[in-house]
């Protein structure tokens, strides 16, 4: 998902708002409920052109865009999901597909609100990078997820194969969900981004580190808390083994990246030479 526009940020911090106060009490159930009603919804407008920018539509009356996805989606969805889908299309965003990115984060955001309610969001994010890295240590697994003509239902079922009983059924919803609709994103990068809403949910950052050899907790434990002093914020570890490094680690913060490996070293110098 890229980075939104100034109107749109605004219009999702309205609806995460007005999400926050309708899901206040609502039961596991109720969310996976939401979740799976805003998923539809977001496949109905990824499909209709049309649709999609009429209620995106900056420049014609709000109250005739509510009145609009009220009428379509009365009966259709429950009231919760109308609600804050009234909030959604009232609001003034930069685009429309801006705005189907809006609700697909809702979305996410509401199964991620599951998985808290139920103490497992550390699992969901764990899960959510291992599959990520499971996936992209198989290129053909990759192209067959990521393929936009291939069938849903064919990469539902073989990703089912894959992790049916063995994860969260929050991170089986949204991984089921990227491979269905991955409105251009492949599955690798998807998954690494729903383990970042996961971990961004916990008020955290996620270091995804690279080392040539595996770390003992103790060294995780040392890692975990230098980062926190660098970065003033605690900082959730994904640790990779990758034996190409030669040597050290290459930790990535957001858009910073820390080389300490040999294999960066000898490329910054090839690059110093060259220049």
């Amino acid at each position: 998902m890229s980075a939104m526009h100034a109107a749109s940020r605004e219009a999702l911090a309205s609806a995460e708002a007005r999400l926050q106060e309708i899901t206040s009490g609502v039961d596991g159930d109720g969310l996976g409920k939401l979740a799976d009603e805003l998923f539809a919804v977001t496949t109905l407008l990824n499909s209709e052109i049309g649709l999609r920018r009429a209620i995106a539509d900056a420049s014609s009356d709000p109250a005739g865009r509510e009145a609009l996805v009220r009428g379509l989606l009365a009966g259709k969805v429950g009231e919760r999901a109308v609600d804050l889908l009234a909030t959604v299309v009232t609001a003034r965003w930069s685009s429309p597909r801006e705005l189907v990115d809006g609700i697909e984060l809702l979305t996410r955001t509401v199964s991620l609100v599951r998985a808290e309610q139920d103490g497992r969001l550390d699992a969901v994010e764990d899960e959510l990078f291992r599959l990520g890295r499971i996936v992209a240590a198989q290129p053909d697994l990759d192209r067959l997820l990521s393929d936009p003509t291939r069938e849903a239902a064919g990469k539902v079922e073989l990703l089912r194969s894959l992790t049916a009983g063995k994860v969260e059924p929050v991170t089986q919803t949204l991984a089921e969900q990227l491979v269905t609709e991955p409105r251009g994103l492949g599955v690798v990068a998807g998954l690494e981004q729903l383990a970042g809403l996961a971990a961004k949910r916990r008020e955290r950052s996620v270091a995804y580190v690279r080392s040539v050899i595996p770390l003992s907790e103790a060294q995780q434990d040392r890692l975990s808390a230098l980062l926190q002093r660098v970065y003033s914020r605690p900082i959730a570890l994904h640790i990779e083994v990758d034996a190409a490094l030669r040597g050290g680690m290459v930790i990535r913060v957001g858009d910073e990246v820390i080389d300490g490996s040999a294999a960066g070293r000898l490329e910054a110098l090839r690059r110093e030479l060259a220049g």
